[in-house]
């Protein structure tokens, strides 16, 4: 009697012990929250990016339902639910793009990847978890950056010792600063400057009027804004000297125009002179 009395009391407190754990197991899966970079996540366009979600307390998610989306529930850009992926009505765009990081899912991360970043991913994504009823959101935003080609300098035109050259570059996102130097660091103002867009990516020409005074460089610098990156390449006056003129349209119109109005004043006056 005693022996099956100690049986019923360990097997008690073993049940007791269970439903404590189970229930707590419960609460906290029930309770938690999400959490989510309150700063934009930066990514290079062509590359990876990793949109960064977690629960906290850190708890596994293996059993629970993570959903990441856009601006709408149903525009799903990747699902894990029932311990898989569960991707058939998965945006078109994102199909075989998408990864959600397993590594450290069992203490609440639920990270995901995107492969091969495009402009049109720039954004913000919902980060969705759901135990039973019970749902968290959290919103994050992937600012997309793209670095263009290396800037080419070349002549445009070239009188006396007066110089109009040019700074080219395609490829870059968002938008990009164009800055000339001199030899010494100090900025130069452009002539003119033309950005173009292809593609949604940008390109650059810009036009610097340059007098010739003595044998120095300077450089063209293209910067991306959100990258704070930057390419730059430097020539010098000598270099410029020696080489054929640019066959920019636009930029040859406006010397053409120019002359052309210098000429015609020319002829206004020697008329004006003749006839008295």
């Amino acid at each position: 009697m005693m022996i099956n009395k100690d049986m019923s009391n360990s097997v008690r407190t073993f049940t007791l012990l269970l439903l404590l754990t189970t229930n707590g197991a419960l609460s906290e899966a029930e309770s938690f929250k999400l959490i989510s970079p309150d700063y934009p996540v930066v990514t290079i366009l062509g590359e990876d990016a990793v949109l960064p979600c977690r629960i906290s307390p850190p708890i596994s998610v293996e059993d629970m339902e993570v959903r990441w989306f856009r601006t709408r529930f149903a525009s799903l850009v990747h699902l894990y639910d029932d311990g898989k992926d569960q991707n058939k009505q998965q945006l078109p765009e994102y199909q075989g793009r998408t990864e959600l990081i397993r590594d450290h899912i069992s203490s609440g991360n639920v990270s995901l990847r995107i492969h091969n970043i495009r402009l049109k991913d720039e954004g913000r994504f919902m980060c969705h978890v759901r135990f039973n009823i019970y749902y968290q959101d959290a919103e994050l935003e992937l600012k997309v950056a793209g670095m263009g080609s290396a800037p080419q300098i070349s002549k445009l035109d070239y009188q006396d010792r007066e110089m109009i050259v040019v700074c080219e570059s395609t490829g870059w996102y968002p938008e990009p600063e164009v800055i000339w130097r001199q030899e010494d660091g100090q900025s130069l103002t452009p002539l003119s400057e033309i950005k173009t867009k292809q593609n949604g990516l940008f390109n650059v020409k810009s036009s610097l009027f340059v007098t010739i005074s003595k044998r120095s460089n300077f450089s063209c610098c293209i910067r991306n804004i959100i990258l704070r990156h930057e390419r730059e390449s430097t020539i010098s006056i000598s270099d410029l000297t020696n080489i054929k003129n640019h066959p920019s349209s636009e930029m040859t119109i406006v010397i053409i125009t120019g002359f052309c109005l210098m000429v015609a004043v020319v002829v206004e006056w020697k008329v004006i002179n003749l006839g008295t």
